[in-house]
């Protein structure tokens, strides 16, 4: 039995919360490895919906250990509000059934402040991002100068640590000519957190390597998608980390050579939120089709996603950078009322046909798609648990995808229920 990491492979909302969850009942181990509370997953579990944020999707899985790997950024009041909010569905959340990495990244308040008074800066430039203080928080990590959850154990180092850490912050500030952060509310402030949340600090990595050692499944729990990695995606409409299937080693502590199975969450068409380029994007009555049919608004952010046909160039491109082996086909049912489907099989470009995504910015936005058109079904797959019960043209475009992206479908979602569900091959065999 083997290890499997889960991955976005389009721009995120995938459909990951019901394969994830579907994975984590069989599961021992699940862990969170990157991103932060700027990801959702929604879960559907005997008609009650868990809405996602930091805890892995093993939490609602009496028998199953939750981990927040040190490649997260954790806001820990974020946190203990997600905590509260399962509480009140019957889920009891204690160091018992999760662990988070000790050397685990804080968001701090100053970091989402930061984050919007940027955004809000960029004018027309805008990123897109949350305002969750994700970004400004990797870049404290990478500048060493992050508070980290092993930090709120000693008080007169933490002291010291903020001092170095406004440093940098409310030069910025100034700069912005917003107000600085006051060291002692911010400090205080860690104080009065720190005996809620200390308790969940573990050696992780040491915790996975015994995991392994005991020949338990761990599932590794990716949140966003291929397309928003920090130096795969599209930059700089892009997330601050990596979202590729190596990332599930790094974010962890876990040794790669056990990383087994890795499974690209695909949705059947493809959907964007926020801001940067879509070559597939479509500004009209069949892209409000597939919005409406999809329920496409943000789990996190409440935003409409936009809407477009099913992007072989770019799905192949993440199946190359992230290592995928094998694609759980998402929302299949969305396409049922449509007489024709379209797949965008190259883009054009000054009279050139491309067969990948450049990383240039100004090239991604500039680019065309190439399509190839597909009889539609106009039938029934929702809900369907067998090959036999699709119509045979649903059959033939599901076929058509694994051809352009190179991998087979190993998973078939036909609904949002766990049970609508066609099992190509068991990822964790």
């Amino acid at each position: 039995m083997g290890n499997v990491v889960v991955v976005g492979s389009q721009w995120g909302d995938e459909g990951k919360g019901k394969i994830v969850d579907w994975l984590a009942s069989r599961a021992d181990v699940v862990v969170r490895f990157q991103g932060g509370h700027n990801a959702g997953h929604t879960l559907v579990i005997d008609d009650v919906t868990y809405k996602l944020h930091l805890l892995p999707s093993g939490i609602v899985r009496k028998n199953t250990h939750s981990v927040i790997g040190n490649g997260v950024v954790l806001d820990p009041w974020a946190l203990l509000e997600e905590i509260a909010a399962v509480g009140k569905q019957g889920v009891k959340v204690t160091p018992d059934n999760l662990s988070i990495a000790a050397n685990v990244p804080l968001i701090l308040p100053l970091h989402g402040e930061l984050d919007r008074i940027t955004e809000e800066a960029r004018g027309r430039n805008k990123i897109g991002t949350t305002g969750r203080g994700i970004g400004p928080a990797y870049e404290d990590k990478i500048g060493r100068r992050a508070i980290r959850l092993c930090d709120l154990a000693d008080a007169k180092a933490l002291s010291g640590k903020i001092e170095r850490l406004l440093v940098h912050h409310n030069a910025l500030r100034r700069g912005f000519g917003v107000a600085e952060t006051d060291e002692s509310a911010l400090v205080q402030q860690l104080l009065d957190i720190a005996p809620k949340v200390l308790p969940f600090a573990k050696p992780v990595w040491k915790m996975l390597d015994e995991a392994q050692a005991a020949r338990k499944q761990i599932l590794f729990e990716g949140a966003q998608g291929m397309m928003l990695d920090i130096d795969h995606g599209t930059y700089p409409y892009v997330t601050s980390s990596n979202i590729v299937a190596a990332q599930a080693a790094t974010g962890s502590g876990f040794s790669t050579e056990h990383l087994d199975f890795v499974l690209g969450i695909t949705k059947a068409y493809t959907t964007r939120v926020g801001e940067g380029p879509f070559p597939t994007e479509l500004n009209d009555d069949t892209g409000e089709e597939l919005g409406r049919r999809g329920h496409e608004f943000g789990t996190t952010t409440g935003r409409k996603r936009r809407c477009g046909w099913f992007d072989a160039v770019q799905v192949r491109q993440a199946v190359k950078t992230g290592g995928i082996n094998g694609m759980a086909l998402t929302k299949l049912d969305v396409l049922d009322s449509f007489a024709e489907i379209k797949i965008c099989t190259g883009y054009n470009y000054k009279g050139e046909t491309l067969d990948y995504l450049p990383a240039a910015a100004e090239i991604q936005a500039a680019v065309t798609p190439v399509y190839e058109v597909m009889e539609g079904w106009k039938g029934e797959t929702k809900g369907a648990t067998s090959w036999a019960e699709l119509p045979a043209a649903a059959v033939k475009y599901v076929r058509r995808l694994e051809e352009l992206v190179g991998i087979p479908v190993t998973v078939l979602s036909t609904g949002p229920e766990r049970d609508e569900t066609i099992l190509v091959a068991d990822p964790f065999a």
